[in-house]
């Protein structure tokens, strides 16, 4: 069997078994802040397993893909290494909320090996926790050996998805590759690599709470998980996931672009297999919308790429060549995944872009590498504040370093390197919100057991901006309350409410709700779990109870205008990809009463003709006044039918489309204009990049556009004015007058040279010979360039020397140094002098052995710091 029929036939078992077929999820979870990424198959589940979500079957079966290769799943430096060891991989699962339980669950697994896959039943081995009593009878109960039948302890046999959520007990299925692997009997209690778990039965019945304590979960469930690739190593007779027909094409693509063979040389091997696994995971994770940047999901993918890279450069690959592998993985998966095919142009274009920026920083980085290695002396062991440099400065992740620092025979300090890397760390994590906040946890758990009390917040703002309800629930520092009294800052949650809660880039309603002489004034409004509304805000006036009836206003004007920016951000949307091409994919948005702001995937700047371009044809949509309709279905027939979804965002089976003629259709549960006619004026104000691959357009709409542009023509009637001619004729004179300025600059920095060269001649009798070497260190006006310059010409005029100039430039200090080339690095090392020099005028700095620079801050010691440089020489 090829891996698309062992997919296929998981997938037909279990839907014949009254089992519901679910997609695969994006890699990137959606609405859950504990994953980096979708790290098993029943991580889309989660909330169902909860008893949070219900859907409309209590069974079903997926191929999911998924990653670990962060927190502790990260074995990255075992891939290629090993024979079952990857980044990204396929779990295939059935899954059972509150239906089936561990009776049908270990009769489906035995039937589908040894019937539908036709395994060998006398090479299977089975275990069960070592409490799990029920288990250990059902196996025995279908004829299960007991020789072969084991007991392990938690750390085998008891599951849990993290350190919160779901878990429970499992039973794991193991396969005997057979005595030409090892002669050890003992099965999977051996640990030996001869027995390889394919199958995870997961007995779903408690959910971990913080703290360590374990509820019932409210219906036990199933979750099952078997490795594809282990399944397709079996049934392709091979004992290496790498060797199965899903790697072998990228393989043979790496193979041939390199010339180095597969399967005759140990490292040649290793490389191949670490490209093909990367480049599986690149592709995957740029068509889920990851891009590479310097934190969160982007480092990761940025440091598999050039993991992948590296191994490339081993093979003598100097050309940009994990975009082609990348393609090939296209090639082998399209058919189980077409988002792959969809995607291909951004794939080439993300890879190749961050394969030519790496080349760009590898060759300089190893040049600070190689310098960093000279200057070890001794010692084999490289700094780790060095380590850092490499990952702050070049891109270098730690692995590369390590990678690296391991082929020249040395090691790195990691205590340095871990220090050095905790500030920008705690950062990344408060951006990122992969941290835990305690009041936030417990609000969260709070607002779980509202949504499973009460169910969703009916949303009316669709049709109407104010309504009638009751309350629900109040909550105040994150835990629930009977009441909230005047001054009080809280959280509210009703029945039904008009007021949009904060979502796909849309902000959440202001306004007020009321109660008699209750006034409690929503200042945001957001979504929780379960579909929840939550009006976060204070109280006014007067005081609300659990229960009271409640009249809810939303702020109409403030809404009114977010509406226009919303559909006018569709109209871009559509747009954009008219003009730059298919590729472009919406990375993020921002839609408020004042402005619009939207993030897209795109590898180079947007031209301001393509932005007239962008801009034009979002105006002749609104000139054209067309509707703005929308249309609920299922989410599977709005995708047939052309509706743009978004990657990583979290979709009801039940979906809103918008829909603007035949120029923009996407899913969007926002609130919108009417017709196109009612944003009125549509401007473009700013275009920049916000990351790697990321372009951010920002936009303004009716009023504020109107604004805007008055704003623009007053400040260039002012200018024209300040210059003395027309506004028609403004960008000239600007560029007159600059022109003019450049010369003037130009004269001015002519004089500061023959000033500095005139300084200099007068401070030679400073000269001083130490030992054969000549010695200059004084002090002359001008800025770095300058006394860069001078050193380098004084430089020539000694012969054998060293020259150190300083300035006292706007108050701070400039220092440089250089070195004949005869004695540097020997006798004299320019930049350690000046490292030295630095730190008594308050700087640092260094470089080269011949030439360095450095700074400080104290302009008083600077006499004394140059005087120090003849003790130093002297020394």
């Amino acid at each position: 069997m090829n891996a698309s029929e062992i997919r296929s036939t998981f997938i037909k078992w279990f839907t014949d078994r009254g089992h519901t077929h679910v997609p695969s999820s994006s890699l990137v979870p959606a609405s859950d802040p504990t994953l980096y990424f979708t790290n098993a198959g029943m991580v889309q589940f989660k909330d169902v397993f909860t008893g949070v979500e219900q859907r409309g079957y209590t069974r079903a079966v997926s191929s999911q893909r998924c990653m670990r290769v962060a927190g502790k799943h990260n074995d990255l430096d075992e891939v290629g290494r090993t024979a079952r060891h990857h980044t990204l991989f396929e779990m295939l699962g059935n899954f059972s909320f509150g239906d089936y339980f561990k009776a049908e669950a270990i009769r489906s697994a035995w039937g589908l090996l040894t019937e539908g896959y036709g395994l060998d039943p006398e090479r299977l081995w089975v275990t069960v926790y070592e409490d799990d009593d029920e288990a250990w009878e059902l196996w025995r109960a279908i004829g299960f050996p007991e020789a072969r039948l084991q007991r392990m302890g938690a750390k085998d046999n008891f599951w849990s998805m993290g350190d919160t959520g779901p878990c429970g007990p499992c039973s794991e299925i193991h396969w005997d590759h057979g005595p030409a692997i090892s002669d050890d009997p003992r099965g999977p209690a051996g640990g030996s690599d001869r027995y390889v778990e394919i199958w995870n039965l997961v007995f779903m019945q408690y959910e971990q709470q913080p703290g360590g304590q374990r509820v019932d979960l409210p219906r036990p469930s199933v979750d099952t998980g078997m490795g594809l690739e282990r399944l397709a190593a079996i049934k392709q007779g091979v004992y290496w996931n790498y060797d199965i027909d899903l790697f072998q094409g990228i393989i043979r693509r790496a193979s041939e672009l390199s010339g180095v063979p597969y399967g005759r040389d140990l490292e040649g091997d290793t490389a191949l297999r670490v490209i093909a696994d990367h480049s599986r995971a690149a592709a995957f994770l740029v068509t889920d919308g990851v891009l590479p940047s310097n934190e969160g999901r982007g480092y990761v993918l940025r440091r598999i790429m050039r993991r992948g890279i590296r191994f490339g450069v081993k093979l003598g690959l100097e050309e940009p060549f994990l975009w082609r592998t990348a393609d090939a993985v296209v090639e082998a998966m399209r058919d189980a995944y077409p988002e792959l095919a969809e995607r291909r142009a951004i794939i080439r274009e993300v890879v190749r872009a961050e394969e030519e920026r790496f080349s760009k920083t590898l060759s300089r980085g190893l040049v600070l590498l190689d310098r960093a290695v000279e200057e070890l002396g001794d010692s084999r062991q490289l700094p780790g504040e060095l380590v850092f440099r490499l990952y702050d400065t070049f891109g270098f992740p730690d692995d590369l370093t390590r990678q690296i620092a391991g082929e020249r025979g040395l090691d790195i300090d990691e205590e340095g390197f871990r220090a050095a890397m905790s500030a920008q760390q705690a950062r990344s994590r408060a951006a990122t919100d992969f941290s835990g906040d305690p009041d936030r946890s417990a609000a969260a758990r709070a607002y779980n057991e509202l949504a499973a009390a009460h169910g969703a917040t009916h949303f009316t703002g669709y049709t109407r901006d104010s309504g009638e309800s009751r309350v629900l629930a109040l909550l105040a520092g994150g835990a629930p309350v009977q009441a909230l009294s005047a001054g009080d800052a809280g959280e509210l949650i009703v029945a039904e409410t008009p007021f949009y809660a904060e979502s796909g880039g849309q902000v959440g309603d202001v306004g007020t709700i009321t109660c008699g002489e209750a006034r409690f004034l929503v200042e945001d409004t957001r979504k929780g779990p379960g579909g929840l509304h939550i009006h976060t805000g204070r109280m006014a006036a007067g005081s609300l109870r659990v229960g009271d009836a409640v009249r809810l206003e939303v702020d109409a004007a403030r809404r009114d205008r977010t509406r226009l920016n919303h559909t006018a951000t569709h109209l871009l949307h559509a747009a954009l990809k008219r003009v730059l091409g298919a590729h472009v994919e919406q990375k993020g948005s921002l839609v408020d009463a004042d402005r619009l702001r939207f993030d897209f995937a795109h590898h180079r700047p947007v031209s301001p003709e393509q932005l007239e371009a962008v801009e034009g044809m979002v105006y002749e949509q609104v000139l054209g006044n067309q509707p703005v309709r929308t249309e609920v279905m299922d989410l599977e027939e709005a995708v047939a039918g052309g509706a743009t979804a978004l990657f990583g965002e979290k979709y009801d089976q039940q979906v809103r489309v918008l829909s603007i003629t035949d120029f923009s259709k996407e899913l969007c549960g926002g609130t919108h204009a009417r017709a196109t006619g009612d944003i009125g004026l549509f401007r473009i104000t700013g275009e920049s990049g916000v990351a790697a691959g990321v372009r951010r357009i920002e936009a303004v709409t009716g009023p504020g556009a109107l604004a805007w542009t008055r704003r623009r023509d007053r400040a260039a009637s002012a200018a024209a004015q300040t210059l003395r001619t027309a506004v028609e004729t403004l960008d000239s004179s600007v560029e007159r007058v600059l022109a003019e300025r450049r010369r003037l600059e130009k004269e001015l920095e002519t004089l500061k040279r023959e000033l500095a060269r005139a300084a200099a001649g007068d401070v030679l009798d400073r000269v001083r010979e130490i030992g054969g070497i000549k010695v200059l260190a004084a002090e002359i006006p001008g800025d770095a360039g300058t006394l860069r310059d001078e050193a380098d010409r004084l430089r020539g005029q000694l012969g054998t020397g060293l020259v150190v100039l300083g300035s006292r430039e706007g108050g701070k200090v400039v220092l440089v140094a250089a070195a004949t080339k005869d004695i540097a690095g020997g006798r004299v090392h320019a930049g350690k002098i000046l490292r030295e020099i630095a730190r008594i005028v308050g700087g640092g700095g260094g470089g080269r052995p011949d030439m360095a620079q450095a700074g400080g801050k104290n302009g008083e010691a600077l006499p004394a710091a140059l005087e120090r440089v003849y003790e130093l020489v002297d020394a």
